[in-house]
């Protein structure tokens, strides 16, 4: 039987890599079947990934959140959100912690990747972390987005080798790399109802 295609929006704050990696999966990849992204939605205007976004075909919105409250700016995302119908969010290196208006109204439907595994590590410059602990790996997780930083109930993990990383930037590539697969895959697994 077919999967039902899931329409999500994903949020961003700037470049948006990951969100490059998801719509080019949505668009001819391993999500072409189960996903379709009807909006991506920044909180900054000169975020990067509203650039890429257009480029791609994507409808996309700005809410700007400088200079605003939590509450505030929450109220505005969820009127910009409004007008859309779509099932999941899909958070992709936004760096605002959503208030729980937004929480109670998309419960267990806001999924987030985090650099690092989030029971040793919450919140951001988890690759920072990793390289200034010195560790030999980190875990990427995926997870569901609950009222606290980084704790809501993990979804999936992989892990990153580190050894032999010299540079916080060179941590950060290998990170990313194994993201921007990892990300599709676990959203492939929720939308097809492979995973709860």
């Amino acid at each position: 039987m077919a999967s039902v295609v899931k329409r999500i929006a994903v949020l961003i704050s700037g470049r948006g890599s990951n969100m490059e990696a998801i719509l080019k999966e949505a668009q001819d990849g391993i999500l072409m079947d189960c996903c379709q992204v009807v909006l991506v939605v920044s909180n900054r205007s000169d975020a990067l990934g509203l650039t890429i976004a257009q480029d791609m075909a994507v409808k996309t919105v700005c809410v700007e959140s400088k200079g605003k409250d939590s509450t505030t700016f929450d109220r505005r995302l969820l009127e910009a959100l409004e007008p859309y119908t779509f099932d999941y969010l899909v958070l992709a290196g936004f760096m605002k912690i959503l208030s729980p208006l937004v929480i109670e109204r998309y419960r267990h439907r806001i999924i987030n990747i985090h650099p690092a595994d989030t029971a040793l590590y919450q919140g951001a410059h988890g690759y920072a972390w990793a390289f200034e602990t010195g560790r030999s790996s980190t875990t990427i997780t995926v997870h569901y987005v609950d009222e606290g930083t980084d704790t809501g109930p993990v979804i999936a993990q992989t892990d990153v080798d580190l050894t032999g990383a010299k540079t916080l930037q060179e941590v950060k590539q290998r990170g990313l790399a194994v993201e921007h697969r990892f990300y599709s895959q676990v959203l492939h697994q929720v939308f097809t109802g492979r995973q709860s």
